[in-house]
């Protein structure tokens, strides 16, 4: 099993303050590698050196807009002035607008955009010049089933995690030759506190309308979880994935294979 080791690793997930991010990092910290992460506010520095204490993880937190090309410069510096070269980049911080097309404001779109596509490109053209000195280095894009479907009121999002994508894809051919995998993982339905109110009981204990939508498009006939995120990640981050260059995991369940049930 040392395939899946990470010990002495350097992973910097963006955006692990919580959620998807944090459990990916936890994932990597149990397998061995020092844990790096940013977020873009002092609360979210507190919440994550608070929530990383409560699993015992020595996590290290940057203030850091990943949209902003000399921030990202500058922490990529700092961490491998103080902490070593990043060999592993998880591309997790995102954020979404649910706003019918029409309504959306341009401004609003390209936000969407700017976080969840463009500082994917920042923070890969930042660690991928050591990457290549090193000889070796793993980027996991934090993709969505958005990356393949429509869907009402994400515009934005699914242009921005279609074009993600993309970018995996094109990272791979670019710099495979220098022994770095860029691959991504596209999350299902996740039950994360952000979630819970679409998954709440009715008065009349019956499953949200949303809740019932989601089950009956998945044939795991449930939400995933934080956790269910965990193997594919500490997969893609490991050696165990050296041959695996610009796909795209999908951990949905299975609804990108299946059409649903019949009403």
């Amino acid at each position: 099993m040392d395939m899946f080791s990470l010990e002495g690793k350097v992973a910097l997930v963006t955006g692990a303050v919580y959620g998807i991010g944090m459990a990916i990092a936890r994932a990597f910290a149990a397998a061995g590698a020092k844990i790096v992460y940013n977020t873009n506010s002092e609360d979210g520095l507190r919440m994550g050196e608070e929530n990383y204490k409560k699993y015992g993880i020595d996590a290290k937190g940057y203030l850091c807009d990943v949209t902003k090309e000399e921030e990202v410069k500058a922490m990529v510096e700092d961490i491998e002035k103080t902490v070593g070269t990043i060999d592993i980049l998880v591309n997790n911080a995102g954020i979404i607008k649910r706003i019918p097309m029409t309504e959306m404001k341009a401004e609003e779109f390209r936000q969407v955009i700017d976080i969840d596509l463009v500082g994917p490109f920042i923070c890969s053209k930042a660690v991928i010049p050591s990457m290549i000195k090193k000889g070796a280095g793993k980027i996991i894009n934090i993709c969505s089933m958005m990356s393949e479907l429509g869907r009402e009121t994400v515009s934005a999002y699914a242009a921005a995690k279609g074009g993600l994508k993309m970018l995996t894809r094109n990272i791979c051919s670019e710099y495979g030759e220098y022994n770095i995998q860029c691959n991504g993982i596209g999350p299902g339905y996740i039950a994360t506190p952000q979630t819970a109110p679409l998954r709440e009981r009715q008065a009349d204990g019956s499953r949200h309308p949303f809740d019932s939508f989601i089950i009956a498009k998945t044939p795991a006939a449930r939400w995933g979880t934080p956790e269910d995120l965990m193997g594919p990640a500490v997969f893609l981050a490991s050696k165990a994935s050296d041959f695996v260059n610009g796909h795209v995991l999908y951990v949905d369940g299975g609804i990108l294979a299946y059409i649903g049930k019949q009403p």
